[in-house]
């Protein structure tokens, strides 16, 4: 991923999170707006990453439409075979279904990031993988 962009993004998740816990809405919006600015000017570029559209979902309030930008982000990683972002992103999603009451897709998102974990070193995100699947499964 491109230095400068990565940069720009780290900073404004961080600056995002700050206004988030300040409870400073527009602000918060005011730096989502960048961020989203930043993922559409690089989309289908040599800049284009998935980590950027993670960030955006991660701060995308409306859940089917961080869904959709997790989706995004797990197309561009799978492009790249990143298994660390593949993994991140399908569990994220994984996550929000559940709040949705998608069990089915959640528990199909959760397999794929299990087998993308399967070449990680990230054991603690391993470890939820697995314990959020069986737990799933586990219900029934």
């Amino acid at each position: 991923m491109n230095t400068k962009i990565f940069k720009a993004v780290h900073n404004l998740a961080e600056q995002l999170m700050d206004a988030a816990n300040r409870n400073d809405r527009k602000r918060f919006e005011l730096l989502f707006s960048r961020l989203k600015a930043i993922c559409e000017e690089n989309e289908h570029t040599s800049k284009d990453h998935p980590v950027q559209w993670e960030t955006l979902a991660d701060f995308t309030e409306e859940l089917e439409e961080a869904i959709t930008m997790y989706e995004k982000a797990l197309q561009k990683s799978v492009a790249i075979n990143n298994n660390d972002h593949m993994s991140s992103i399908a569990y994220s999603m994984a996550t929000l279904q559940i709040e949705l009451g998608k069990k089915d897709e959640a528990i199909n998102n959760l397999k794929s990031a299990k087998i993308s974990a399967n070449k990680i070193e990230d054991k603690a995100l391993k470890a939820e993988i697995h314990e959020l699947l069986e737990s799933l499964i586990a219900e029934g």
